[in-house]
């Protein structure tokens, strides 16, 4: 009885650092996936060139588990849209999503020449449910480009609600994006739920206009 007691005890004391170890913090977890996304677009850029598809899968396996795409398909379409929206768009509407973001990025991050990219370290008291994580990435000419994270507590796991880049608030380009795209359909939500991907690019192009009117 003793021994088994003793096993028992010796087992609860090695688990105990296990049990002890805290969730990544938010700033952590962009760090982690920052740096998970470098090395896997380092190794690979040749053949993402030559086939950006594999590239996009591979965007969605690294940054799908930690992008909030229930929280940000919701805040795009904003209640206005999102009330009289079936379980089965708002299903449809977020795999379009998910999938519109990853051509999104990995287009831009295709033409990443080992820029430096640095995440900057918390300041202040941080919220336990919503917090924000600034990055700065250099660019070619030196030129520096802020970038912050918002992101959001979900059961312990820390999630991306939204980008802003250089001063363009992502999330609300896309629910001007949504909100003008409803309007040129008559309100008709399938019809605009399955042009998403012409919405998107159609968002990809202000947001380089207004990123390189801000250079000038």
């Amino acid at each position: 009885m003793m021994t088994a007691l003793r096993r028992g005890v010796l087992v609860l004391l090695a688990a105990f650092p296990l049990l002890a170890q805290a969730a990544p913090s938010a700033h952590e977890v962009i760090q982690r996936t920052t740096d998970e996304l470098l090395a896997d677009l380092k190794a690979n850029k040749e053949q993402y060139r030559q086939d950006p598809s594999a590239f996009y899968e591979s965007l969605n396996d690294i940054l799908g588990p930690v992008v909030d795409a229930e929280g940000i398909s919701r805040s795009i379409m904003t209640v206005k849209y999102s009330r009289n929206a079936s379980p089965a768009q708002m299903t449809r509407f977020q795999e379009n999503f998910k999938r519109s973001l990853m051509q999104f990025y990995g287009n831009a991050l295709l033409e990443y020449n080992n820029q430096q990219i640095k995440v900057l370290p918390a300041s202040g008291k941080q919220d336990p449910e919503r917090t924000s994580v600034g990055m700065e990435v250099t660019g070619r000419q030196g030129e520096i480009y802020p970038v912050s994270y918002t992101m959001v507590n979900h059961d312990g796991v820390w999630m991306v609600r939204n980008v802003i880049i250089n001063g363009i608030n992502i999330g609300k380009l896309f629910r001007d994006q949504f909100s003008d795209a409803m309007q040129k359909n008559n309100g008709d939500l399938d019809k605009t739920i399955d042009g998403w991907a012409e919405v998107v690019a159609r968002a990809k192009d202000t947001e380089a206009g207004q990123r390189a009117a801000g250079d000038e």
